[in-house]
């Protein structure tokens, strides 16, 4: 209970990764605002299943790829307390092809999707750890950053820009009391990864050295520990959490 009404921002977090995120915030007593972009009904699972948690989930419908809704966000989490004290950054898309067929579209969309939400959210979140003196961010980024996809150059290019982002804040607001890491997921048992051919699957999990797909909620317990104050002297690291592919 470390948490206990703590004020936790989690973009992206109605779904998949961002989901397991959010419960397992709210079951350690935080005050939990999970964002989303458009799927009502995933909203409205994850509050009904935060039922009965030590905290809360209080889901908002924006979309943190423009200022406007960035600040619609962070306003509406920082309204009783004046502030933030976590800022999860998971928000993304994935449009999967190689570059020599690749659209303009496919190119600018996860651009724009996957990290315009990064500087904006960082932006205004930064502004609303201030006044506390303190704060922690964590980014989700992906082994794609570090080892290349073959029909992921979009998404790896932007994955990786999410590490040179996370380091180069890391230093910026240090001296403020606030920490920034990432996190790099491997193969995670998502909607994505349910889109995928099986043979794919197959082949990424005889890569790893544990031999299966990772949960939600591995990814989830290594997002909680970089919020805590169990990793107050980490900062500006990307912590891999890929059963062994790399």
């Amino acid at each position: 209970m470390e948490f206990t009404d703590k004020i936790v921002v989690v973009t992206g977090g109605t779904r998949g990764i961002g989901r397991a995120i959010s419960l397992l915030f709210a079951n350690e007593g935080a005050r939990v605002f999970a964002a989303y972009r458009e799927n009502d009904a995933a909203a409205t699972a994850l509050e009904s299943a935060a039922t009965g948690l030590p905290g809360s989930i209080t889901t908002i419908r924006a979309d943190v790829s423009s200022s406007p809704g960035a600040i619609a966000l962070m306003d509406a989490a920082a309204a009783e307390s004046g502030g933030i004290d976590i800022l999860i950054n998971n928000a993304g898309i994935i449009r999967d092809c190689y570059l020599a067929m690749m659209s303009e579209e496919d190119w600018e969309s996860v651009i724009r999707n996957n990290l315009s939400p990064l500087f904006h959210c960082g932006k205004w979140g930064v502004r609303k750890m201030i006044g506390r003196k303190g704060g922690a961010m964590v980014n989700l980024s992906s082994i794609s950053a570090l080892t290349g996809t073959p029909g992921q150059t979009n998404y790896a290019a932007t994955k990786g820009g999410i590490i040179s982002f996370t380091r180069s804040l890391a230093r910026e607001v240090g001296p403020l009391g606030i920490r920034v890491n990432a996190v790099a997921p491997g193969l995670i048992g998502t909607e994505m990864v349910a889109g995928m051919k099986p043979e794919q699957v197959k082949k990424v999990v005889a890569g790893t050295s544990i031999g299966r797909l990772g949960s939600t909620e591995e990814v989830a317990q290594a997002v909680l520990f970089l919020a805590s104050p169990r990793a107050s002297y980490i900062t500006g690291h990307c912590l891999v959490v890929d059963g062994g592919i790399i």
